[in-house]
């Protein structure tokens, strides 16, 4: 997109000149860090993803699409945004750019589509053009669609042979996480347009749907590939107690709502994991809750001590938590509080972090050395 282009979008909201910047300092274990806001008064702001140009897509919740630049301000909404189900968790969910994005221009977006039973989380792409996308097609809708508004997920990430990674809710159902002919509570892997991998654990299965990759999972919102292994990490949100981090492998159950770290709601026991050996567990969980929410692997130069970390956002946490790993195993973990709810943090190409508030007014923040 080049200037004129965007210049005819209006330019609704200001971002702040770097020098007039809304700025704070927070201390780390690393040193202290400087907390930049780059734009603000975003509607729940929800996914992020970087243009080649260094321009931000962000998606807001209640079903907008915005680009957004340093120079050049928040956009207008962008054209072609599918219509989106915007209540209680549901709207617009994440934003993921093809792998082959330079030549095909191909958006791929995720969001609570209604329809007949209620709602589902879906997913669609169309083509990056000069005032929105263009040539939008839906590639996925979850089965079945039911009422409530949520636990719709949800994540997109690409793994390194071009397929896609979809995260799914539970939508509050439960029992249909273990339900391998429903799409509830599941995490589902694509084609780029849409079709079933030939290799998906479940393609052959007459009872099941061929999308699923792994299943018996509650709300997962955070999911991101480890940059050595090429693996996918995601975690999910437990109810009252038990947030986990897991490697969810294809084909197996990750045990919700059989299994949990934390009790229902109602304060009703849940049997815990190391009751059931056959399930698969996870690497790290939380009680009480950090609410996590996005998260992406540290590899840049600006933050050599967080190098290799995997950073989360938290919205009970209200900050970004930091763990070190080695290999497959937490190491440890820092919580850095930034007092606000944190939806999506993502790396960006300057090596600084980026994060999502979710707030009505919410903001994108950006950490940087205050040295």
């Amino acid at each position: 997109m080049d200037r004129r282009s965007f210049l005819a979008l209006t330019v609704l909201i200001a971002i702040p000149d770097p020098a007039r910047a809304q700025e704070r300092i927070v201390q780390t274990s690393s040193g202290q860090v400087r907390v930049e806001t780059i734009a603000r008064g975003l509607v729940h702001p929800w996914g992020l993803a970087f243009l080649p140009d260094g321009q931000m897509l962000v998606t807001e919740r209640p079903g907008r699409l915005r680009l957004v630049s340093r120079d050049r301000g928040v956009s207008a909404p962008l054209a072609g945004v599918p219509r989106v189900f915007a209540r209680g968790q549901g709207g617009l969910l994440d934003v993921a750019l093809a792998p082959d994005f330079a030549s095909s221009r191909w958006v791929y977006l995720s969001y609570a589509e209604p329809g007949p039973g209620g709602a589902g989380t879906a997913v669609a792409r169309g083509r990056l053009g000069a005032t929105g996308l263009q040539d939008v097609q839906v590639l996925f809708r979850q089965v079945p669609k039911v009422d409530g508004a949520s636990h719709f997920g949800s994540r997109l990430v690409f793994s390194r042979d071009g397929r896609l990674f979809v995260t799914l809710g539970d939508r509050f159902k439960f029992s249909p996480a273990q339900d391998l002919a429903s799409h509830l509570g599941k995490i589902v892997r694509i084609n780029p347009d849409g079709t079933v991998p030939a290799d998906n654990p479940f393609v052959r299965g007459q009872a099941a749907r061929p999308e699923i990759w792994s299943y018996g999972h509650r709300n997962v919102q955070g999911a991101a590939l480890h940059p050595k292994t090429g693996d996918l990490w995601v975690h999910e949100m437990g109810p009252r107690g038990g947030d986990e981090l897991t490697i969810p492998q294809a084909g197996r159950n990750y045990g919700w709502p059989l299994v949990s770290w934390g009790r229902h709601y109602d304060g009703r026991a849940i049997p815990s994991p190391a009751t059931r050996p056959d399930l698969s567990g996870s690497l790290r969980q939380w009680t009480p809750v950090i609410a996590p929410s996005g998260m992406t692997f540290y590899t840049g130069n600006l933050f050599p001590g967080w190098r290799g970390s995997l950073l989360i956002g938290g919205l009970v946490a209200r900050g970004v938590i930091r763990l070190t790993l080695q290999g497959q195993q937490v190491t440890g973990e820092e919580r850095i509080s930034l007092g606000q709810r944190i939806r999506d943090v993502r790396q960006g190409p300057d090596g600084a972090v980026y994060m999502l508030t979710d707030e009505a007014n919410g903001e994108i923040l950006r950490l940087m050395p205050a040295g």
